[in-house]
């Protein structure tokens, strides 16, 4: 069997010259034409079955593109959903991080009272012996408080006194060793002496205020002597009662002594008002008596202003300070005022205590009743 291939319709159309000679068919066997089916068979069947592949593959990846978006959902879903109970987690974390400080602030509060009822519980189960003992070194270490503050004895002489006799009104044989100590402590602080501020400063105000009417050297004034104003005072009423008596009241044989009488004291006032008009003092420093009248208001006020920085220094406890400003006070009075004059010599006096009084004196400290008070509390 011989097959002729049909012409192609857009194969170009030569000019051929010549007619071409018939080209000679091949006979096709049998055998090489079932071999040709069964390939063409074989590749059918392999193209039904690629396609059939292809088919499904495209199946399935539709399928896992339809649960890759059913997924991405449930993921977003999900996301979304976590979200929400994370912002719930932290509005509850929130909450109880609250809570939790509330707690904590409540416990702390309830461990502080728990701390004051059982130091009330240990303060109530104390012994009356542990009481004695820590209310006297109380006031023993308040007492040397004060001390330290006025400068004075006095309170911790008091507080040595009182513990003195409580532990004698108590009587007990436990405590016998705090109460000889409290007496050795109490001689020691009462032999020292130890400067009274108040008194000293109410000396030093009471010089100042005597400043104001001190007499200078300078003063053209100089003070009367009381005798003689009391003797001039005696005669001047004498001669009164003398003038104002009638004469037939008198007797005759008494008129010259009262005529006398009068002579006395006419004389006697006429002779002090001369000795006024002449004064001789002993002028160790001869400038004290060239002060003029603005000069000694100046001097006047800087001794008080002395005096004064002198109560502040001791108040203070700066006795050096003090010791200074009293030794200048002094040289001033000396040196500027009248010292024959009893005011001056009052004020001199009293500048004098003071700057004698005011030294620095250390107060013994009660060690021995403070050891034998922490003795007995630790019940040896």
């Amino acid at each position: 069997m011989t097959t002729t291939p049909p012409p192609a319709d857009n194969a170009p159309v030569a000019d051929a010259p010549a007619v071409s000679a018939p080209v000679p068919v091949t006979a096709v066997s049998a055998p090489d034409s079932r071999w040709w089916w069964a390939t063409v068979a074989l590749l059918g069947g392999l193209a039904v079955a690629a396609m059939a592949l292809a088919w499904r593959a495209e199946q399935r990846l539709a399928s896992v593109e339809q649960e890759l978006v059913r997924r991405q959902q449930d993921s977003a879903g999900q996301s979304t959903e976590a979200r929400m109970l994370a912002k719930q987690a932290d509005d509850g974390m929130r909450d109880t991080a609250a809570k939790v400080a509330l707690l904590e602030a409540r416990v702390a509060e309830v461990a502080i009272q728990r701390s004051q009822l059982e130091d009330l519980i240990q303060s109530l189960s104390r012994s009356r012996d542990e009481n004695v003992v820590v209310d006297i070194e109380a006031a023993i270490r308040v007492a040397l408080q004060q001390a330290a503050i006025t400068g004075s004895a006095e309170p911790l002489v008091a507080t040595l006194k009182q513990s003195d006799e409580r532990l004698a009104r108590y009587n007990q044989p436990r405590l016998e060793g705090v109460r000889r100590a409290v007496a050795r402590d109490l001689d020691r602080v009462r032999a020292v002496s130890v400067t009274d501020i108040s008194s000293v400063t109410i000396k030093l105000d009471e010089a100042v205020r005597m400043v104001d009417e001190l007499p200078l050297l300078a003063s053209a004034e100089p003070p009367v002597p009381r005798a003689a104003v009391a003797a001039a005072a005696a005669a001047s009423a004498a001669s009164a009662r003398a003038a104002a008596a009638p004469a037939s009241a008198v007797p005759w044989n008494l008129m010259p002594t009262a005529w006398l009488a009068t002579w006395d004291a006419v004389s006697q006032r006429v002779w002090s008002e001369v000795r006024s008009l002449v004064r001789v003092t002993r002028i160790d420093h001869p400038d004290a008596m060239l002060l003029a009248p603005e000069q000694a208001f100046f001097l006047k006020e800087n001794l008080k202003l002395r005096l004064l920085n002198a109560r502040l220094a001791l108040l203070s406890r700066q006795f050096g300070t003090a010791q200074a400003d009293l030794v200048i006070a002094q040289a001033a009075l000396e040196r500027f005022f009248d010292r024959s004059s009893k005011r001056t010599t009052v004020a001199t006096d009293l500048v004098r205590q003071v700057a004698a009084q005011a030294r620095q004196v250390g107060l013994p400290r009660p060690d021995d009743t403070l050891a034998a008070l922490a003795a007995a509390a630790a019940g040896r």
